[in-house]
């Protein structure tokens, strides 16, 4: 447990069962995680929640750092990945900004899923 406050609608769907939590995948594929056993988790999506701290090392082999070793970003979008959403990242790094820029990512997920 985090110590994170759990509403009911976080004790709904943990009731549910739609709440599972996976152990630290090894790497990144185009299909998906690899996971520690080496079985393949398929992913159409990655959310990276680090509350608010700019762990994004794990980042590096997709060679998105700029010279000024930002991440450019627009919309919570990676301009250099745009599979890649930043959520809390730069802009919109406040509990205000991250919420409507989680707002605004889910949307373009879901129309980019919808165009595959």
């Amino acid at each position: 447990m985090t110590g994170q406050f759990r509403g009911p609608w976080i004790e709904r769907a943990d009731a549910r069962g739609v709440l599972v939590r996976h152990p630290m995948f090894t790497r990144i594929e185009p299909d998906g995680v690899r996971m520690p056993d080496g079985r393949l988790e398929r992913a159409d999506v990655i959310l990276w929640a680090t509350g608010f701290r700019p762990a994004v090392a794990h980042l590096s082999p997709l060679g998105l750092r700029t010279p000024e070793s930002g991440i450019r970003v627009d919309a919570g979008r990676a301009l250099d990945e745009p599979r890649l959403f930043l959520i809390g990242y730069g802009p919109s790094q406040s509990t205000v900004g991250a919420n409507r820029a989680g707002r605004d990512a889910v949307r373009a997920i879901v129309t980019d899923l919808r165009q595959m």
